[in-house]
């Protein structure tokens, strides 16, 4: 089933004071409403992975598992051209299902942080041939959100004619999601959607450290029965420890600088995490649509998990924008407590660390102006 074309985001008007038209824009005085076919015809890679194949990534030859996962993912690319694996459009009402898969349908790339793993889904979603319509790219998170938007059957109706389904930065992070993506994984493996996944967890380890994995190991299990693992080898993140973090701005510098930046945002950080718990984490993307930079006063520490994870979404949705953040306030590195570097997100919080302060120092140029 192929998605039709995209409308476009539709926005309810919130009241706010008068602003002439060289003021900011404002993140809190949105409230995008997604239509369900955009949520579809956007899984792609993002933008900054447009130009990304195979023949661009530089395996490092130090790590010959680097090499190899370019040779296994070229070929597993060109073994899903031709006829969708299950004959999906083409099967009368009765005849018979087809066959369970017999080896794993998808590929797994686990490996620390740094060693290109988005970049090479990113470039297995350009080489496998089909259009665009019949492969889907999406983070772990975009994936339930889309369950959340469409519904389950739906969504199985949506994506099973798809030759491919790419799940970035694949994490459990609660029992609900355990159950709820096995199940759908496991449908669309049986209508012959081929998978690809990253993390830096291995398929039979996935939920350790968030919930009493031992509770749900059947639907760990039969989610690891669906990919070959592929390590990729390299340079762990974890081991260089956090990226230091730019000096904060002043309160003044940042106003100054989102008034003299066409197309700037500017919101008090507190509020703006207030208002992230009213918008649906699907819609984060909309909510930054035509934001140029987004300006951020009062930087603080996030007060709790909750928060803490809808902001690792932002967080995402900016980076993969390449959308610069100029703060002030506390640094980014200073967002999260120890205990919640110490917990089960902590990879989550790493990389929402490592991107905010990529984002930041894309920003630095915008003050002066």
């Amino acid at each position: 089933m192929t998605c039709s074309l995209a409308r476009p985001v539709e926005w309810v008007a919130v009241s706010t004071s008068p602003i002439t038209e060289a003021a900011p824009l404002s993140l809190c005085a949105r409230e995008p409403h997604v239509p369900a076919d955009r949520l579809v015809a956007e899984m792609v890679p993002p933008p900054r992975f447009d130009a990304v194949r195979f023949d661009t990534y530089v395996p490092d030859p130090n790590q010959p598992s680097q090499s190899e996962a370019v040779s296994v993912l070229s070929t597993f690319a060109a073994g899903l051209g031709g006829a969708h694996a299950s004959g999906a459009g083409r099967r009368r009402w009765f005849a018979k299902k087809p066959a369970a898969p017999t080896a794993p349908r998808g590929v797994y790339l686990d490996g620390g942080y740094g060693v290109g793993k988005t970049h090479l889904l990113a470039s297995l979603w350009h080489a496998t041939p089909a259009e665009p319509a019949l492969k889907a790219f999406g983070t772990f998170v975009e994936l339930t959100n889309l369950v959340g938007a469409l519904g389950f059957q739906q969504t199985v109706s949506t994506l099973s004619g798809h030759r491919l389904l790419c799940i970035d930065e694949f994490e459990l992070d609660d029992p609900g999601d355990t159950v709820l993506v096995s199940t759908l994984l496991g449908k669309l493996v049986d209508a012959g959607v081929a998978l690809a996944a990253t993390s830096n967890t291995l398929p039979g380890k996935l939920g350790e450290g968030r919930f009493a994995a031992a509770d749900f190991l059947r639907e760990i299990q039969g989610l690891s029965a669906h990919f070959r693992p592929l390590r990729i080898d390299g340079e762990d993140y974890r081991h260089r420890g956090l990226p230091e973090a730019p000096p904060p701005f002043t309160d003044e510098q940042v106003t100054k600088a989102a008034h003299a930046t066409d197309g700037a945002s500017l919101d008090a950080f507190p509020e703006l995490l207030d208002h992230l718990a009213r918008v649906h984490p699907s819609r984060y993307g909309a909510l930054t649509d035509d934001v140029r930079a987004v300006c951020l006063t009062d930087v603080r520490p996030v007060p709790d998990q909750s928060t803490a994870l809808r902001l690792v979404v932002l967080a995402d949705r900016l980076y993969d924008r390449e959308v610069p953040v100029l703060a002030s306030g506390l640094p980014f590195d200073q967002l999260f407590s120890e205990e919640m570097l110490n917990g089960g997100y902590r990879k989550k919080y790493f990389r929402a660390i490592s991107r905010l302060t990529a984002l930041a120092r894309d920003a630095k140029g915008l003050v002066g102006r």
